[in-house]
């Protein structure tokens, strides 16, 4: 320990200029007993004492002397630097203390060395004490006169002594075996003997101590010989582990380097040699620092790691031309202090290559892609074509005949009449039904993305678009039926690529330069008059007769009303069976279905016998099931044609509902209604409520 560490920092001084009388009120206000003298600049110039002070008075000296006439110049000094123990030595019950040039910076004083003294024996003896309690080994020690003055647990335990307690007692007497009463007596010591004791063997070292030339003590330290084999046996586990770890570092494909807490090299592999092109002896034992400074390596991960404390990656080049990924790695203990640092070093040179193989196969990757993406979200079910209408069959029968030929077929009709479902069934006839098909809703796709969406795009075509580019749904039809649905509402500048693909079986994606043949067959579809609309400019004429080969015109419901009844035991075979009810029409309600119009076709019919079937409480549906709608067009029929007799009074309630339904419909409120249909809002009220209790 050194002086400054003890000492008493900026002590209480007096200068060359004060007085006797000054120099007492300093004593007295801070109940001290001496201090030094300093001169205007602070350098030390003596000491001033309590003693010299009495002895001043005694001699009848002025207080007003300045006390650089009575302080005693000779002052002995010691260095902050110094250690206490020369600070013990010098004697002095209060020991200025100066720096490197000579100025005062504390004060030490022999009560404060005897007291820290005191407590560094005391920490000794703890120390002593604690090492003795915590050792594995066994530790006996004698006085000079044999007798053990210590005796630690470990060797009580390896001992397996009875008597716990042998402190006091004659070594040679309870101990003989031990010989330590000998290592007193000839102050001989020895080490590694192996003594016998009862039925272990001991491994001993005995150790004189001595005071003045004279033997003071003896120690002896032993451990019993089978713990050491099983330390041994221990240490052979390590560094097998140690060994198949060593293994494993050196069989990495990717270099392996392992530096220290300071970034000192430990460890190196020879995937590492490899990359760098540096050998191991270059490096092992050399500091991160000195190796980037020297430039055997560009830049250190190991470095960045030990000032962020996190794992660092970073690219570098060697002088092999290799590129390499770099990722170091902090392994901390158990004190959150970092005691090694693992980089990993990755040769992309080899990745690069393997980019470049891949590239290669990206389109290919992206149609399959493509495919898979369309065909998930259009997956072409087994067909159940619902025909016994006999113009419905002479329409399938015309489609299957062209099915055979890949020419193009326009099919047109109403919405929801079965248009997807009859491209399908030719699909599935044709020769291409093993390919794909897929479906493009030309009214459903914004505006601005048909034609990327149609012919696919370029890498960075366009803003938003993907990095990788996109294959087009022609390309991702190739090789089977593409069906352009709602091709009506595609708009002209559309119009005129899709019949230049049509003509030349090519397209050319948005942004590309290269064309792109495809072998594709084309159904389009439409619920809108195209002759029509040829004629107001709004479909081009040239387009319409490329599409307009084979026009197959799918009649409406209300055209083929032989379809409605096998196709609502069709819908609801299909719901009972999914589940598991057992519900049916009656007559009456099949009857009500089988007159109405059907404006939606059979899209309408299906959501229809699936909201009636989900409603009904009982497992027959019956016409007072079924929705207002149809049963009062049902009733206005029978009305209007004279189609069957009802009695006047069930005819007109049904037609004064409906009129309070829909007058209330579209104005909202009682009051317009009832003023709408000529009676008051009370009437309308009361003749609202009677309906429904009936219905």
């Amino acid at each position: 320990m050194k002086v400054k560490d003890l000492m008493t920092k900026d002590p209480i001084v007096v200068t060359v200029n004060d007085t006797l009388n000054d120099v007492v009120k300093i004593f007295i206000s801070n109940r001290i007993d001496g201090a030094p003298v300093v001169d205007k600049y602070g350098k030390l110039i003596s000491i001033i004492t309590k003693t010299e002070l009495m002895k001043a008075f005694v001699n009848k000296v002025s207080p007003l002397t300045c006390i650089d006439k009575i302080s005693s110049k000779r002052v002995i000094t010691i260095n902050e630097d110094a250690d206490i123990k020369d600070a013990w030595d010098a004697g002095v019950g209060r020991l200025p203390v100066v720096n490197e040039n000579g100025n005062l910076v504390g004060i030490l004083t022999r009560t404060d060395l005897s007291k820290r003294l005191l407590e560094k024996e005391v920490q000794e003896s703890k120390e002593i004490k604690a090492i003795l309690q915590s050792t594995n080994n066994g530790v006996i020690i004698v006085n000079q006169e044999g007798l053990i003055t210590r005796c630690n647990p470990s060797a009580i335990r390896i001992l397996d002594l009875d008597n716990k307690d042998i402190g006091g007692l004659e070594v040679e007497c309870v101990l003989p075996e031990l010989k330590l009463h000998e290592t007193v007596k000839t102050g001989m010591t020895t080490y590694t003997e192996k003594i016998q004791f009862k039925d272990k063997e001991l491994i001993c070292d005995r150790i004189p101590l001595f005071k003045e030339e004279e033997v003071a003590a003896g120690v002896i330290v032993f451990k019993d010989s089978s713990d050491l084999q099983s330390t041994i046996d221990e240490l052979n586990t390590v560094q097998q582990l140690s060994k198949k770890l060593d293994a494993v570092i050196e069989s990495s494909y990717d270099g392996i380097y392992i530096t220290d807490g300071q970034a000192n090299t430990m460890k190196i592999n020879k995937a590492y040699e490899r990359i760098t092109g540096v050998k191991r002896e270059e490096m092992l034992g050399s500091n991160m620092i000195e190796l980037e400074k020297s430039g055997c390596i560009s830049e250190s991960a190991t470095l960045r790691v030990l000032k962020t404390r996190k794992t660092t990656t970073i690219h570098q080049k060697f002088r092999t031309g290799k590129n390499a990924l770099v990722t170091s790695t902090p392994i901390f203990d158990k004190n959150g202090k970092i005691s090694m640092v693992v980089t990993n070093v990755r040769d992309i040179t080899e990745l690069a290559k393997l980019k470049e193989q891949l590239e290669k196969n990206k389109e290919l990757a992206q149609k399959y892609y493509s495919e898979i993406e369309e065909m998930r979200l259009q997956l072409l079910n087994t067909l159940h074509i619902v025909a016994e209408d006999e113009k419905m069959l002479e329409t399938m029968r015309i489609a299957k005949r062209v099915a055979k030929v890949d020419t193009t077929v326009l099919l047109l009709g109403e919405t929801g009449v079965g248009k997807e479902e009859a491209a399908k069934f030719i699909h599935k006839n044709s020769n291409r039904k093993r390919n794909q098909f897929i479906k493009i809703n030309c009214g459903a796709i914004p505006m601005n993305l048909i034609e990327s969406e149609l012919f696919g795009y370029e890498k960075g075509a366009f803003t938003g678009a993907n990095r990788e580019g996109k294959v087009g749904l022609f390309e991702v039809a190739n090789g089977g039926t593409l069906f352009l649905d709602e091709v009506g509402e595609l708009p002209l500048d559309m119009q005129v690529k899709l019949l230049r693909a049509l003509q030349e079986r090519e397209i050319k994606r948005v942004g590309g330069t290269v064309s792109v043949k495809i072998d594709v067959r084309i159904l389009a579809a439409t619920n809108r008059d195209l002759e029509e609309m040829v004629k107001q400019k709004q479909f081009r004429e040239d387009l319409y007769y490329r599409l307009n080969v084979v026009p197959i015109n799918i009649l409406p419901l209300r055209e083929r009303r032989g379809d409605i009844l096998p196709l609502v035991r069709y819908f609801l075979s299909e719901l009972n069976e999914r589940y598991h009810w057992d519900k049916e029409f009656s007559k009456d309600a099949l009857g009500v279905l089988y007159e109405y119009d059907w404006p939606g076709n059979v899209r309408e019919l299906k959501n229809i016998v699936e909201r009636v079937f989900i409603m009904s409480s009982e497992s027959k549906i019956t016409f007072e099931d079924l929705p207002k709608k149809i049963v009062a067009s049902n009733i206005n029929r029978e009305l209007v044609l004279g189609e069957g007799i009802v009695p006047l009074k069930d005819a007109v309630a049904k037609v004064e509902m409906e009129l309070l339904d829909k007058a209330f419909e579209k104005y909202g409120n009682v009051r317009s209604a009832a003023k709408v249909l000529g009676i008051d809002a009370s009437t309308f009220v009361r003749k609202r409520k009677k309906y429904r209790k009936m219905h």
